[in-house]
């Protein structure tokens, strides 16, 4: 596939699941708050701060950033697929901020003056860009000096059980195709040393990587996992479409299974572990 098909298979997967996210909103939020809190506290972001969130999807952590720079401050959230910033957008007006404003917009070409954020972050988005480099060189450009970028990237599928079952489980009934090296997708930063690289080759400096182990979503059993996943999960999604009626009944069946065996007490809490990065311009 060329640059453009894979923004386009990007595009299709995340504006299909636009309606699933809204639905699980309050269960990603959940899940996923460690992490925005984190990057917020990294990215050194006070009143009056002006942030730009990158691959902002359903709004966050931009929202929460929203809030911790006040009236005084500025937010602005990107991301390719306007059918999610459409919840953002909604998520805002419902809970009353006007210092925030949603783009639709490329990451590899953003369109913003040089020096004009205190803070830049992206989470969980720069894994699905074609040419990674490029958005971290526009998001370097766009940052006053001294200020801070965070990111975060999944690590590893062993370390990631969240989505980890339903591939695993999902190499019974089909071949998975083993993407090139770089190639990308959710595991496309596995290795922090190529997002350190990524960073340092984009012209930022002091760059820490820390790593962060997280409940992605804590459901009730494997039905309640499986129907979560089949609304979020996009990218595997796309491939379960793929198979055909008895083999896709069979493998939800299994995948139900395979999550309601991991069930500890009365609640079923899914893993996942994340890199979050910080650099500074």
């Amino acid at each position: 596939m060329n640059k453009s098909e894979l923004k386009q298979r990007e595009r299709n997967n995340w504006s299909s699941a636009a309606d699933g996210w809204r639905r699980r909103d309050e269960l990603l939020k959940k899940g996923a708050a460690p992490v925005s809190e984190r990057m917020l506290e990294l990215s050194g972001i006070r009143s009056g701060s002006r942030l730009l969130d990158i691959a902002s999807g359903t709004g966050e952590p931009a929202i929460s950033a929203a809030h911790k720079v006040g009236e005084s401050g500025q937010v602005i959230g990107t991301d390719l697929v306007d059918e999610m910033l459409a919840v953002a957008r909604d998520k805002s007006v419902r809970v009353g901020l006007n210092n925030i404003d949603f783009h639709c917009m490329d990451a590899e070409t953003l369109n913003f003056p040089a020096n004009a954020f205190d803070a830049v972050s992206c989470r969980w988005g720069l894994m699905f860009m074609p040419d990674p480099l490029a958005c971290l060189a526009a998001a370097h450009s766009t940052l006053k000096p001294g200020g801070f970028i965070t990111l975060a990237c999944w690590a590893a599928p062993d370390k990631n059980p969240f989505v980890g079952v339903l591939m695993k489980v999902l190499s019974k009934y089909m071949e998975i195709p083993t993407p090139p090296p770089h190639a990308p997708g959710i595991f496309s930063f596995a290795n922090p040393d190529r997002l350190h690289d990524c960073l340092a080759s984009a012209g930022f400096k002091n760059i820490e990587i820390e790593e962060m182990v997280i409940d992605v979503v804590e459901i009730d059993d494997g039905q309640a996992y499986w129907e979560a996943m089949s609304d979020l999960a996009a990218p595997i999604m796309a491939l379960v479409r793929q198979l055909d009626g008895s083999a896709r009944s069979n493998y939800i069946d299994e995948v139900i299974t395979t999550a309601d065996a991991l069930k500890q007490g009365d609640t079923l809490r899914m893993k996942g572990t994340t890199w979050i990065a910080k650099a500074e311009k």
